[in-house]
C-alpha cells in the first residue's frame, strides 16, 4: 500500500460520527429540486454510511483532479492551493474521527465536498468541474480495490513463509497422504504443506492480473460522454499511478469487471484456505491427532470441560461462504445494466468490503494457526504406515525387478492386500513364504521397499515427496519469498 494509505485495512472506514441525522435538503443538487428527500428515499438512497471507506481514495483523487484543473488553466494556482489545504484539512478530522457525516449528503463525495466549501468558500465549488460523481466514484472504487489486492497480496506471501518454514522443519516427517480421505500413499508433513504453498503462489498471480487489469484511471470520462473542457487525463492517470485512462468514456463509468474480478479470486483464495482449514479440524480431532493448536486458536465448550474446539479454522472455513456470496451478489447486479451508469452500482461496495475484510482475517488468522500448531509426529508416522500405505511401493517394485506388467502387478498387490487385511497384518508383516504362495518369483528384496521411509525416499521425480526434493522446494520458496 502507499503511504497514505498505511493505516487502511481493506473494507475498513473510519467509523466516524453518527450517520443517522434527520434528513434535510441536498444542496449539491442546486435548483432542480425544491424539497428535500423522504425519509425512505434517503434512507435508501444514501451510501454514507458504507462508501466512508473511500475517503482517502476519494481525497487523493481530488487532489490530483485539482491539480490537474490548474495546469490547463482550468481554474487559478490560487484557487488549486485553497482546495489542497483543504482537503488536507478533511483528511486529518476524518482521521480524527471529527468529521460531520451527513447522511442528507448521500455519499462520500459529496460530503467532502461540501466541507471543502464551508472549508474555502469559492475555490471549493470549482473542483467538480469536468468531472462527474460517475467517473469519480469509479476511480474511488479502482484505488480501493488496489490498495486491498496489495494488502492481500502482502498477507498470503506471509502466509506463504509460514508454511514453507514449517515444511522445512518437516521435509522427512511421514503422514499419511489420502485420496477419498482414505490412506493413499505416505508422503511428508513438509510435502502437504507445501501443496498450499502452491496455492497461494497462485493465488497471488491472479492478484497481480487483476491489479495490471483494473489499473487504468476513469476520471475525465465525466458522466459518461466525456468533458469538453481542455482537461489532461494522462496527467490525472500518472499522478493515481494508474497506467492510461480508460479509453472510453461509456465504459469508464459503468464497468465493475475489477470489482467482480477480485470476487472471484478472492472466492477461490477464500476456497484454498477453507481446504487447509478443514484439514486443520480433521487434524485436531482424536481420531487423528496430527496436531495440537494452543489456547491462543482455539477454544472451550460451555459444557463438556476436555474439549478444546479448533474455532479460528473453523470460523476461516465459515468466511468462503459470506464471500462466495458477495460474488454472487454482485454478478446479480450487473448483469442486467444498460451502459452506462445505473442507481444499482451503488450495491457494488459493500459484498467488496465486507469480502476483504473477511479474507484479510482469514489469512491472519490461517497464518497465525499455522505458526501456532505443533506437529505430533510420532503419530503422523504411526499413521503412515498404517492401511496399506506401501501397497503401491510394492506394485511398482514388481514393475521393476520381476518385469511384471502394472495390470497384473496391481492384482498381485491386490490379492496380497486381502491376504494381509485377512491376517490383521500390515504387508511388511507378512512372510516371504505368503508372498511367493502368491507370486513365486518374489524374492527378499521386496521388504527393502515396505518401509515408510524408502517408500518416501524412492519417490525423487520432480514435484514428488522425497525428503530431499521436500528440503529443497521449501528453501527455494524461503529464498524467493525473502
Amino acid at each position: 500500500m502507499t503511504d497514505d494509505n498505511k493505516t487502511i485495512r481493506p473494507g475498513v472506514a473510519n467509523p466516524g460520527p453518527d450517520v443517522n441525522r434527520p434528513p434535510a435538503a441536498n444542496q449539491q443538487w442546486g435548483g432542480r429540486f425544491a424539497a428535500g428527500p423522504a425519509t425512505i428515499m434517503q434512507e435508501i438512497n444514501a451510501s454514507i454510511g458504507f462508501d466512508r471507506a473511500l475517503w482517502r481514495q476519494d481525497i487523493r483523487g481530488s487532489l490530483a483532479h485539482a491539480a490537474m484543473l490548474a495546469k490547463v488553466g482550468i481554474i487559478t494556482g490560487e484557487d488549486e492551493a485553497a482546495i489542497r489545504a483543504g482537503l488536507m484539512a478533511i483528511a486529518a478530522e476524518i482521521e480524527a474521527g471529527d468529521f460531520p457525516f451527513a447522511a442528507a449528503l448521500e455519499d462520500i463525495h459529496m460530503n467532502i465536498e461540501a466541507r471543502l466549501t464551508e472549508r474555502i468558500g469559492e475555490a471549493g465549488k470549482r473542483l467538480h468541474t469536468a468531472r462527474s460523481r460517475n467517473d469519480q466514484v469509479a476511480t474511488d472504487f479502482r484505488l480501493w480495490v488496489r490498495d486491498a489486492i496489495d494488502g492481500l497480496d502482502a498477507q498470503a506471501a506471509d502466509l506463504m513463509r509460514a508454511l514453507a518454514t514449517r515444511a522445512a522443519k518437516h521435509a522427512a516427517d511421514p503422514m499419511p497422504g489420502f485420496t477419498h480421505l482414505q490412506t493413499a500413499q505416505p508422503v511428508t508433513f513438509g510435502h502437504h504443506l507445501l501443496a498450499y504453498v502452491e496455492m497461494l503462489a497462485r493465488d497471488r498471480g491472479r492478484l497481480m492480473d487483476a491489479r495490471r487489469r483494473l489499473n487504468e484511471c476513469p476520471l475525465g470520462a465525466a458522466a459518461l460522454a466525456g468533458t469538453s473542457f481542455p482537461i489532461d487525463r494522462a496527467m490525472v492517470a500518472a499522478a493515481l499511478g494508474f497506467d492510461e485512462p480508460m479509453a472510453n468514456s461509456l465504459d469508464a463509468v459503468s464497468d465493475r469487471d475489477f470489482a467482480l474480478e477480485f470476487l472471484a479470486l478472492a472466492a477461490i483464495m477464500a476456497m484454498h484456505l477453507s481446504r487447509l482449514a478443514e484439514e486443520i479440524v480433521i487434524w485436531c480431532s482424536a481420531p487423528y491427532r496430527f496436531i495440537t493448536l494452543s489456547d491462543a486458536f482455539t477454544t472451550g465448550s460451555s459444557i463438556m470441560p476436555q474439549k478444546r474446539n479448533p474455532d479460528a479454522a473453523e470460523l476461516v472455513r465459515a468466511k468462503t461462504g459470506r464471500i462466495n456470496g458477495a460474488l454472487i451478489g454482485l454478478l446479480t447486479v450487473m448483469k442486467g445494466l444498460p451502459l452506462a451508469y445505473a442507481k444499482d452500482m451503488q450495491e457494488d461496495k459493500e459484498p467488496v468490503f465486507d469480502a476483504a475484510r473477511a479474507l484479510s482475517l482469514a489469512l491472519a488468522a490461517m497464518a497465525g494457526m499455522v505458526r501456532d500448531l505443533r506437529p505430533e509426529t510420532a503419530r503422523m508416522r504411526e499413521a503412515a504406515g498404517a492401511g496399506f500405505a506401501t501397497a503401491t511401493d510394492l506394485a511398482d517394485w514388481l514393475v521393476r525387478t520381476l518385469r511384471l506388467p502394472f495390470r497384473e502387478a496391481h492384482h498381485v498387490t491386490g490379492r496380497l492386500v486381502a491376504r494381509a487385511e485377512a491376517k490383521g497384518v500390515d504387508l511388511a508383516d507378512l512372510t516371504l513364504a505368503e508372498m511367493q504362495a502368491i507370486e513365486p518369483r518374489i524374492t527378499e528384496g521386496v521388504f527393502s521397499v515396505l518401509g515408510i521411509d524408502a517408500s518416501l525416499a524412492s519417490r525423487v521425480s520432480f514435484g514428488g515427496t522425497a525428503p530431499e526434493n521436500v528440503a529443497r522446494a521449501a528453501r527455494a520458496w524461503l529464498e524467493a519469498l525473502g
